[in-house]
């Protein structure tokens, strides 16, 4: 390999270990100044992962939410899933999940829409996704009114490991993540009314003791 052709598959190599988010084609050209096709760009991200399978990394540069993004490989995720479960969690409770999926699955969507689905006003939910970026506004629907319509970003996609919405996984998977979710809080909050009934436990013990003396 030239060391023209090497410095840019380096220079490709860093940007998308450092970016946050998936990295387009159009945006190393930018950073690089270089009018790569995307086929000469694929080459580069073939030859790169094929150094990763020979070196036994356990990473390697998947299509994802319309760039390329570092992933650990698959047979990883279930001992990383215990990593991020927590975090996910975190950044998406039970009825956010909800929202987002009968608005990735049924968009574009108007909150009427959601509301007929689920039985409960998404108005909170809706502006919480809006405000996290995970959904936006794709313009509005044909009936009175001309309520507002909503479909998932980029952000969606990144934030769940697809590179389009048809990756989506099935709505019985769906809804087996979020019962496991639903158990789980459970177990945390059982766990909770544990400590908290051992601490009491505890101290009443002490109380009585003092009480001896």
């Amino acid at each position: 390999m030239q060391t023209h052709d090497l410095q840019l598959q380096q220079h490709i190599e860093a940007l998308i270990f450092a970016s946050e988010e998936a990295v387009t084609l159009q945006a190393i050209r930018q950073t690089t100044g270089i009018e790569l096709d995307s086929g000469e760009f694929h080459s580069i991200i073939e030859r790169l992962n094929a150094e990763y399978a020979e070196t036994g990394r356990t990473f390697l540069i998947h299509r994802i939410a319309g760039g390329y993004r570092f992933l650990a490989r698959p047979e990883y995720s279930e001992i990383l899933k215990k990593l991020f479960a927590p975090k996910i969690r975190k950044r998406l409770s039970h009825s956010l999940l909800e929202v987002l999926a009968v608005i990735a699955y049924n968009q574009p969507v108007t909150r009427g829409d959601v509301q007929q689905i689920r039985g409960v006003s998404p108005d909170y939910a809706i502006d919480r996704l809006l405000l996290r970026g995970f959904i936006e506004v794709r313009g509005r629907a044909n009936s009175p009114g001309k309520p507002l319509q909503y479909g998932t970003t980029t952000d969606f996609l990144d934030l769940f490991h697809l590179s389009s919405l048809k990756e989506l996984p099935k709505l019985r998977e769906i809804k087996e993540i979020l019962q496991e979710q639903a158990d789980q809080d459970c177990l945390t909050q059982q766990a909770g009314v544990e400590t908290a009934l051992s601490d009491n436990n505890q101290e009443e013990t002490k109380l009585e003791h003092e009480k001896q003396q």
